[in-house]
């Protein structure tokens, strides 16, 4: 039996010189953590700045005139209406309402530029260019372009230094920035909860530009497992875990993501792939939902553990579960059915054959401090 080999970001010989351990991500060879360990690079996020390597995910630009119009037919979200120079989290979703994938979608003025899951990004270029050919150009840019995420609260601090405009820019703006004589796109974003940016740079500059923001005293090296650490303190959803093809964006608690004007009753309702159902579940209810969870022990809860009620009976299951190192003990979101959906409900998790007391929580479990204005 052969594997395929692992692909490399720009930054790998990097990560291996800061004597990172690598594991195989999404098919990249990855930095997990770094000497600091999880927890140290965790709680150095939170309170300065970390700088982490998300070159693995998937860049890809659509121009044409009939772009947003176009794209808009794929996902619950308002293209149309995208401001220039703002992004906005969408989703693609399946025939039957399920999530196909989920990414970030930028208005540079002249394009529209995508951010998309390393695992989901050869099948989303597949599904673009299956329904939009025609329609719009459809550019991948895998191997053209690197991704750095700045993240923590002093990620601005740091990067203004080198371009002191990022300052003024609000959650969710996006913006071609000169760092270092390259020329980057740069948007105020980042899946860690905290205020930062995502920084798209020429491959080939990728290191330089990662050397020097390291050099900052505020930065630190920060892997795969704080990141997940991050993202589940900030109760942000991880494609394949919190959610997937199976379910829905209201089964996954994400109609908060469905713009106003897409919706059953909006001024653009529908026209996207399982809009009928979608907004069926939106009226009636769904069955099981992602909820946030808090364990009463101090016993992690494992993605995948079955979480059962008072009697016993299998009523969900983990989705995404850990140590937050912010929070200070465990925490996990799982899909539970209707009756134990209400903040305050009893659960517990079967860990190795014993039950651990859970409660529905809300999510995030630690406050997000993107910087809005």
């Amino acid at each position: 039996m052969t594997t395929e080999p692992l692909s490399r970001t720009p930054l790998h010989a990097l990560h291996l010189e800061l004597g990172a351990r690598m594991v195989p991500f999404a098919g990249y060879d990855m930095p997990v953590q770094y000497p600091a360990g999880v927890l140290k690079e965790h709680l150095h996020t939170r309170s300065a700045a970390g700088l982490f390597d998300v070159s693995h995910m998937g860049q890809i630009r659509l121009t044409g005139a009939n772009a947003a119009q176009a794209l808009e037919t794929l996902v619950p979200v308002d293209i149309l209406d995208l401001p220039v120079g703002t992004q906005r989290y969408a989703m693609f979703t399946h025939e039957n309402g399920g999530i196909l994938d989920d990414l970030m979608v930028a208005n540079t003025g002249d394009s529209l530029f995508l951010v998309v899951n390393a695992a989901c990004k050869h099948q989303d270029l597949t599904h673009l260019r299956k329904h939009l050919a025609g329609q719009c150009d459809i550019q991948p840019l895998f191997e053209e372009r690197a991704l750095l995420a700045l993240q923590g609260p002093q990620a601005v601090t740091v990067l203004a230094r080198i371009a002191p405009d990022v300052a003024n820019m609000t959650f969710m703006q996006f913006r071609s920035v000169t760092l270092l004589g390259i020329d980057c796109h740069v948007s105020r974003s980042g899946y860690t909860g905290e205020d930062g940016f995502e920084i798209s740079v020429p491959a080939a500059q990728a290191e330089h530009l990662a050397r020097a923001l390291l050099a900052e005293p505020e930065v630190a090296p920060i892997g795969l497992g704080a990141r997940d650490s991050l993202r589940l303190e900030a109760g942000l959803c991880l494609y394949g875990h919190d959610m997937n093809i199976e379910t829905t964006p209201i089964e996954a608690s994400l109609l908060w993501a469905i713009s106003k004007n897409r919706r059953a009753d909006g001024s653009r309702a529908g026209g996207f792939p399982g809009a009928e159902r979608v907004f069926g579940q939106q009226r009636d209810g769904v069955a099981s939902k992602r909820v946030g969870l808090l364990p009463q022990e101090r016993t992690p809860v494992r993605e995948g553990t079955e979480i059962v009620d008072a009697d016993g009976k299998v009523v969900g299951k983990v989705c995404s579960g850990g140590f937050g190192p912010s929070l200070g003990g465990p925490l996990a979101m799982g899909y539970v059915d209707v009756a134990h959906q209400a903040l305050g409900s009893q659960v517990w998790a079967l860990v190795r054959g014993k039950p651990v007391a859970m409660t529905v929580s809300k999510t995030p479990f630690v406050p997000q401090r993107y910087f809005r204005g």
